[in-house]
């Protein structure tokens, strides 16, 4: 039989991303989920959203070892028949920005439901991100007041978070660059990183484990999310003074800070803002968390103000290009918030769309090579979808580069001439030799403005 046996309670992106992944070493895991149409296409061996590598990954497991990753509809079954369980639950940003732990508190239930009926010791791993104290004071004791079980003596808890990009996922759980166990005590720890040494085998000899008490292992994450969140606002700053100025490129002035040994150079790309499910709700939530005890976050409420008028700033530069837009059909180049996921959870594109729309600007037309349909569930009718880079081009007078696929790298200034109606650029990532699409286009980009 195989070694570990693991349930993993919630199948989002971390959820299953680590279950397709622990799955494909030989883990047996039972996934679950309250979705009844999630649940049938995870056991048919389909992944219900779009991630990089994720499908091949499930393709594989479902041809060649089935029985290693199945869907459950049952929590308290999944609990019952594994040794490990992790929670992958959503943790939500409630309309006041702060943290919504509704669906944490219920699995902690649900875990509390099982562990009633089984007196064999199991580890419970939140996985989830949480504020500090999450762990110990509402998934321990909710544990306990259901089952009667104590924490450290009954059951092991521990908090682990995770460090997932989204669009890399697959890659970030199997060669992760660190791993961080939060432990209410040894043997929790020791059972989590004995799970881990199983799973990675010689690549831990390059990634540290770190051990630590449940807090500081909550902290890690928002610190961690936060710093990067601070990185991206910080690019965009300069890429604003970047633009007061001929002859300044704040590609250039960002590779220079970040050769810095002290820094690197990842996420000192200026554009058109941070998104996705972790960087707004997590910097919220613990900017909303910190208020509550007292203490409030300037350096944070700067992070998120910087990111949110990036939409105001691109569309201000598309508008410098090409005129009052109203009346003029624009283009999207990209939709979710970042290559490799098809996930609209607090896209950039979102932000510009409702600046657009607030200018009076209606004929809006996006494309994204995997996004459209979670778009569409996002955005609705206030634009318009192209099956194609052609589609959204075609007579559009005012193209606004908003997400970097490579579909939308590979094209030249002769493709935007060819099928736009008036050729006019905005690159919002940088994308684009500046100096080969000035020359051929009018063009505008983040962070540069034309060379005096």
């Amino acid at each position: 039989m195989y070694k570990h046996k693991v349930s993993i309670l919630g199948t989002g992106f971390i959820g299953l991303c680590s279950a397709a992944c622990f799955a494909g070493k030989d883990i047996q895991v039972l996934a679950s989920t309250h979705n009844e149409k999630k649940a049938k296409m995870i056991n048919e061996g389909k992944a219900p959203f779009y991630e990089a590598d994720l499908q091949e990954i499930m393709d594989d497991i479902k041809a060649n070892k089935p029985e290693l990753l199945q869907c459950l509809l049952d929590p308290v079954k999944a609990v019952l028949e594994t040794d490990i369980s992790m929670i992958t639950q959503g943790t939500p940003m409630r309309e006041d920005k702060s943290i919504d732990l509704g669906y944490i508190e219920s699995t902690a239930r649900e875990i509390g439901e099982a562990l009633k009926q089984k007196d064999k010791y199991h580890l419970v791993v939140v996985r989830s991100t949480v504020v500090p104290g999450t762990t110990r004071n509402l998934v321990g004791k909710t544990i306990t007041e259901v089952s009667g079980k104590v924490p450290g003596k009954d059951f092991g808890l521990c908090m682990q978070p995770e460090f997932l990009a989204e669009g890399r996922s697959i890659e970030d759980t199997l060669r992760p660059d660190r791993i961080v166990i939060g432990e209410i005590d040894k043997k929790s720890g020791v059972m989590l990183q004995e799970f881990y040494e199983y799973f990675y085998g010689d690549h831990l000899q390059n990634c540290p484990v770190l051990r630590m008490n449940l807090e500081s292992a909550e902290l890690v994450k928002y610190g961690n999310n936060c710093l990067l969140s601070t990185k991206i606002s910080y690019a965009n700053e300069f890429a604003n003074f970047a633009e007061l100025v001929p002859n300044v490129d704040v590609a250039q002035v960002m590779k220079g800070v970040g050769l810095d040994y002290r820094l690197n150079s990842r996420f000192l790309n200026a554009g058109v803002g941070f998104g996705g499910s972790c960087f707004h709700k997590d910097v919220n939530a613990i900017k909303a968390w910190s208020k509550s005890k007292g203490y409030t976050s300037r350096l944070l409420e700067a992070v998120l103000g910087i990111n949110d008028d990036q939409a105001i700033h691109i569309v201000d530069m598309a508008e410098q290009l090409a005129g009052k837009l109203a009346g003029k059909k624009v283009t999207l180049l990209g939709l979710a918030f970042k290559p490799g996921t098809d996930d609209m959870r607090e896209a950039a594109s979102i932000r510009v769309v409702n600046e657009l729309r607030k200018r009076g600007i209606t004929n809006i037309i996006g494309y994204d090579p995997k996004a459209n349909k979670t778009a569409e569930v996002e955005m609705g009718d206030k634009i318009k979808y192209a099956k194609s880079i052609e589609e959204a081009l075609k007579d559009s007078e005012c193209a606004i580069l908003i997400t970097e696929w490579d579909d939308f790298a590979a094209l030249t200034p002769d493709d935007f001439k060819k099928h736009m109606r008036v050729p006019n650029l905005v690159d919002g990532r940088r994308i684009y030799d500046y100096e080969i699409f000035n020359k051929a286009l009018p063009f505008r980009a983040i962070g540069r403005i034309n060379l005096s």
